[in-house]
């Protein structure tokens, strides 16, 4: 496998990156997770706007988009595998060890990893803890994962793979990597960006494709919805059969079997959409 750092394709034995580096050392980066089916990534300018939105929104250089592509079409032809996860990060660089930045420039990391289609339908868990709608990094594609990391070993431990958040005043908000859609008397909803939940690429698209309503939603519905599913980049859209000790039996329901349906057939007229 090769990787792109900061310049050109690297051996992963050869790829560094400083022990300085300030997404090391204090999470200061950004990042966006591609699909690439065949060797050619799926919604490639989506996350790269998105990748650009991040980046000014936590203050660090924008990215400079060519030399983006270049990498990841690099990384993709040294690798095309079938099933991809493509994954841009853009770190703070070289910096103290503090928070405080330094002035060496950001730091680019390209890298490709091969994964497996996802199964029709999972289990997700709500958690305790809550996505703060109010907060600097609301809404930008961090590489301060941590919350994540602690919410998904949860749900890990009891036979999920995935946890759901509400926010600060006890609205559904979205998953550690997903956003979630509900189904209510025939219709889906799914919360609004202003809920804190990231404007995820494929939650866009799926809206768009399928008509969803934006709706500020309490989090017990997950309790009453008639069919609950989550969408990613790597899920795509993905129904869910049990939420904490609830079951949804026959999952996937008839509109997420329709939307899932509607994602396909979108996506593969469409590379980047």
């Amino acid at each position: 496998m090769k990787i792109w750092l900061d310049g050109g394709l690297q051996d992963t034995e050869s790829a560094r990156v400083s022990v300085f580096d300030h997404g090391l050392t204090v999470g200061d980066g950004i990042f966006e997770t591609v699909k690439a089916v065949n060797g050619r990534p799926f919604a490639l300018t989506r996350h790269l706007d998105r990748l650009a939105r991040s980046a000014r929104g936590l203050g660090l250089p924008e990215p400079d988009l060519d030399e983006v592509r270049r990498a990841c079409a690099a990384v993709l032809e040294a690798d095309p595998v079938p099933l991809g996860r493509l994954r841009i990060t853009v770190t703070g660089g070289h910096g103290p060890l503090g928070s405080d930045r330094g002035e060496h420039g950001p730091t680019l990391v390209v890298a490709l990893g091969d994964t497996a289609r996802r199964p029709d339908s999972t289990a997700v868990i709500t958690v305790p803890w809550t996505r703060n709608e109010r907060g600097a990094l609301t809404g930008l594609k961090t590489t301060s994962y941590a919350e994540n990391v602690v919410a998904l070993a949860r749900a890990r431990e009891q036979g999920a793979s995935e946890a759901l958040f509400g926010n600060t005043v006890g609205r559904l908000c979205e998953g550690t990597g997903s956003n979630v859609f509900v189904v209510l008397d025939g219709e889906i909803h799914t919360p609004p960006v202003a809920s804190g939940c990231l404007a995820g690429i494929t939650r866009a698209l799926a809206v768009e494709w399928t008509g969803a309503a934006e709706t500020d939603l309490p989090l017990d519905v997950l309790q009453r919805a008639d069919e609950i599913f989550l969408t990613s980049t790597l899920r795509d859209v993905q129904a869910v059969h049990r939420v904490d000790a609830r079951e949804l039996p026959g999952a996937p329901g008839p509109v997420t079997a329709k939307a899932m349906r509607i994602f396909d057939e979108h996506a593969a007229a469409d590379l980047d959409p």
